[in-house]
């Protein structure tokens, strides 16, 4: 029997009906070895070697995993096709005692008959550069979220915590905040002509004033336009003809899928994640049991299998005819700072259609999945093809345009259209009647409208996906980790589909820019970010990648840590007396939250608890509501919703107010981690160290 070891045990059904009878599937659940939870874990002293410790509740999986190990005639480690997952199986090849030489390692972008099988025939070693990637990447969220926390802890409020990649990203929320704040209206005008032709009637915009681009700036712009050119004719002095294509779209990456789920189908990140993963892992399909139906979903690259294009151009072929089929095979670019590990998202194969297995698939997973298989559809078909006219008017010193566009051909458009925010263009129209240079036209109506520029819009949460994989901030595994930690942990909150920054968001990033700005910044993260590519491309050594980082680091710390500036909340003054001197108490914040003092300190060092019996802790993930602090009759302390007996959700934990993207049961706090409260779901979020424990192990 040969053993091969994955890390979600939710893999494991689809996986076994591709090796057959002679593999046993075991799944570590994530991580077995990992840097330990309660302590810093990195010897500064030692070339900054990190301590690894067994992941407390793995033991007996561990103890488990070797006896079956030593009874396997191999033993295979097929942990995800990425860094971590790279790392994941050096772990488990260590404490299976290893050597590093020997071939153990295999790996497949999909779970398919044609995947596995061609995996299983080619072994190889364990890449250590991948493994000192990721290494190096661990060493430096943990540098630098267990050496500020602690900082802004003390310095703005107990709990909080900062990340290398984390931080950035509120960054760019509360700048964007503060962008809006700070933008100050400009008055403008729109003028539009509607002229007549025949029956036809067409909407130009105005464009140049004596051949200059111009946009009115004031009413007293308008009324001379409006005085010059009543009464007049327009002249078409230009018309020009054109055929356009639009090219289909690229695969989706885990960043572009991530956009278009919300923008097209409003699911949030979570949700998105969520479904995705169970689409890779193996949903079941009526008639087929548990398959997989997408390939890996953690991924920057746009690159599809010469099998997965040479099917998919089959099926258009057939489907759709000869016409959608370019002349010449699609090819995407993958960016040069992605990693470009493995393939775009796509659909394993074509022949399971979204229509054939809506009905065993939940809404989410068959939207999802839809937008995934017509991307990739799409992204193989022929070009759409317009017939556009681009016509000038002129009318004195003004000159107004407008652009007719029609389409001849759908191409791709007939499978996918790409979302755009803003339909209503100035000065676009459909098809337009036939126009001569030299005719005149007569103008029917003037139309001004004032306008005032806008501020720029908040991030949603695919605006700031995009916008962190465009500046090279943090990896596809991480955005909706980064996102989800951000509006747990309360420093952005959502109004309608967009991202706030909370007022301790807004105070942590002003500190951080305050002290540690040479570090957390944009330019700074997303060159970290191509030295931790160095580590695994060009075999630089990840010791001294982290050795530099600190000689900088280390002085920031120092500098941050003695001085004086706080931006901690002055205590709040109550009408409760102390019992032992008449003073007021005070409110105060301390470790384990806020607390009554006297205010007479130190004279009286008076404290006492507050009252908790419905003291609010968080939010309830199944209606929203207050969770509050309530004690058993026997004393135990435990949260339930203040909408009771409407919502009877209670917790012996507190919870986060959102719900696992794997299984949908509610996200608790355990100290520093944020994990699922189902014990068979390994989810969990290390937000000390603005990392997470894969979503899907």
């Amino acid at each position: 029997m040969k053993l091969v070891i994955i890390e979600s045990p939710f893999k494991r059904e689809a996986l076994k009906k591709y090796l057959g009878n002679g593999y046993e599937v075991f799944a570590t659940k994530g991580h077995i070895r990992d840097l330990p939870q309660k302590n810093f874990g990195i010897d500064l002293k030692n070339n900054f070697e990190p301590k690894y410790e067994i992941v407390p509740d793995k033991k007996d999986l561990i103890k488990e995993l070797k006896s079956k190990a030593e009874k396997a005639e191999e033993v295979l480690i097929a942990t995800d096709p990425d860094r971590e997952g790279e790392a994941i199986s050096w772990h488990v090849a260590n404490i299976l005692g290893f050597d590093t030489e020997k071939t153990c390692r295999i790996e497949f972008n999909e779970i398919s008959k044609k995947a596995v099988t061609e995996a299983l025939k080619k072994p190889r070693k364990i890449d250590l550069k991948l493994v000192d990637a990721q290494q190096a990447r661990r060493v430096l969220d943990r540098l630098v979220g267990y050496k500020v926390s602690p900082i802004i802890c003390k310095k703005i409020a107990p709990k909080l915590s900062a990340g290398r990649v984390q931080s950035v990203a509120l960054k760019l929320v509360v700048d964007r905040e503060i962008e809006i704040e700070k933008f100050i209206p400009e008055e403008y005008w729109t003028v539009n002509a509607l002229l007549k032709k025949g029956e036809s009637q067409i909407k130009a915009s105005l464009s140049t004033y004596k051949k200059k681009k111009f946009v009115p700036k004031n009413k007293e712009e308008v009324d001379k336009l409006l005085e010059e050119v009543k009464g007049k004719d327009f002249l078409v002095k230009e018309v020009k003809k054109s055929k356009t294509k639009s090219h289909a779209p690229a695969p989706f990456t885990t960043s572009t899928m991530q956009q278009d789920a919300l923008n097209k189908l409003g699911m949030s990140l979570a949700r998105t994640s969520s479904s995705a993963q169970q689409l890779y892992e193996g949903v079941d399909i009526k008639g087929e049991g548990k398959i997989a139906l997408i390939t890996y979903i953690r991924t920057d690259s746009v690159r599809v299998s010469q099998d997965a294009q040479n099917a998919c151009l089959s099926f258009i072929k057939e489907k759709y005819g000869d016409d959608f089929v370019p002349s010449k095979p699609n090819i995407y670019h993958t960016k040069d700072s992605a990693q470009d590990a493995h393939e775009a998202i796509r659909p394993i194969t074509m022949d399971i259609t979204p229509e054939m297995a809506k009905e065993t698939l939940s809404s989410d997973n068959y939207r999802l999945y839809k937008l995934i298989y017509e991307r990739f559809l799409a992204s193989q078909m022929a070009s759409a093809e317009y017939s556009s006219v681009a016509v000038t008017f002129d009318c004195e010193n003004y000159g107004f345009k407008v652009n007719g566009k029609t389409m001849e051909f759908p191409g791709y458009t007939s499978v996918y259209k790409e979302f755009v925010e803003d339909e209503n263009k100035e000065g676009m129209a459909g098809r337009l009647p036939k126009l001569e240079e030299g005719e005149l036209l007569p103008c029917e109506k003037i139309l001004p409208e004032q306008k005032f520029t806008k501020p720029p819009t908040r991030y949603t949460e695919a605006s700031l996906v995009k916008a962190m994989e465009e500046k090279g901030i943090g990896r596809p595994a991480t955005y909706a980790a980064t996102i989800t930690i951000l509006q747990s942990r309360k420093y952005t909150v959502k109004e309608a589909k967009y991202l706030v920054p909370t007022e301790l968001g807004r105070k942590i990033t002003a500190y951080l820019d305050q002290f540690f700005s040479s570090v957390i910044n944009v330019k700074f993260t997303a060159h970290m970010e191509s030295r931790l590519d160095d580590i695994a491309v060009k075999e630089e050594d990840w010791h001294n990648v982290v050795s530099n980082f600190w000689k900088g680091f280390e002085h920031l710390l120092v500098n941050a840590d003695a001085s004086s500036v706080t931006m901690k909340e002055p205590p709040k003054e109550t009408d409760i007396e102390c019992e032992k001197c008449g003073s007021k108490m005070l409110i105060r914040t301390g470790r384990f939250g806020e607390f009554l003092a006297c205010s007479n300190f130190p004279k009286c060092k008076n404290t006492r608890p507050l009252d908790t019996t419905k003291k609010v802790v968080g939010k309830c993930p199944d209606c929203g509501g207050e969770l509050v602090e309530r004690k058993s009759k026997k004393g135990k302390l435990y949260y339930s919703c203040d909408k009771y007996p409407e919502c009877k959700f209670m917790s012996w934990d507190i919870t986060t107010g959102d719900k696992c993207p794997k299984c949908k049961s509610p996200l608790i706090v355990k100290g520093k981690i944020i994990k699922c409260n189902n014990s068979d779901c390994d989810y969990k979020i290390d937000d000390k160290n603005d990392a997470q424990t894969k979503n899907n192990q």
